[in-house]
């Protein structure tokens, strides 16, 4: 913790090594899932996680993510949960079905059961967006799913 005129501050911890997660991916375009997920695990180890710490789960779209990261959340073997997928506009409405109905649910599960959950679920126009994209992506929600989850062990601790 650092200290400015007397405010306390909660420094960002991305030590890994005693942390679980659960990782939902789509396997729609799994092209750019796999790509978001090797780079999302690269991150994890690279910050201590144990590869045993890991659980992966496929699910077939977006809209699914949600309602599966749930069912994992509710087991309490996850310090974070992180989302995997990729939504590229057609020519219809769907895009924006998708892409806010999975974004809400991912909100609606972390903030119901208290578990961060790190959206990396890309939303492009293209496909070659969301290429560009993916291993950027997945090395921030690896790091993002890191640093929630150590905070919110830190602010359960100042509850006590």
């Amino acid at each position: 913790m650092a200290y400015y005129d007397n405010i306390i501050e909660i420094e960002p911890n991305l030590d890994g090594a005693e942390l679980r997660f659960g990782i939902v991916m789509s396997r729609f375009n799994v092209d750019v899932g796999e790509g978001l997920l090797g780079a999302c695990t690269a991150e994890l180890c690279k910050h201590g996680v144990k590869e045993s710490n890991l659980l992966l789960v496929t699910v077939p779209g977006a809209l699914e993510i949600p309602v599966a990261l749930q069912k994992m959340a509710l087991s309490d073997q996850f310090d974070a949960m992180i989302a995997l997928g990729s939504v590229i506009r057609g020519e219809t409405y769907h895009f924006e079905v998708v892409s806010n109905e999975s974004t809400s649910g991912l909100t609606n599960v972390a903030l119901d059961l208290g578990i961060p959950i790190a959206n990396g679920i890309l939303t492009t126009e293209t496909e070659d967006q969301a290429i560009a994209r993916m291993s950027r992506k997945g090395a921030d929600v690896a790091r993002v799913a890191i640093e929630m989850a150590n905070l919110l062990t830190v602010l359960g601790e100042m509850e006590q």
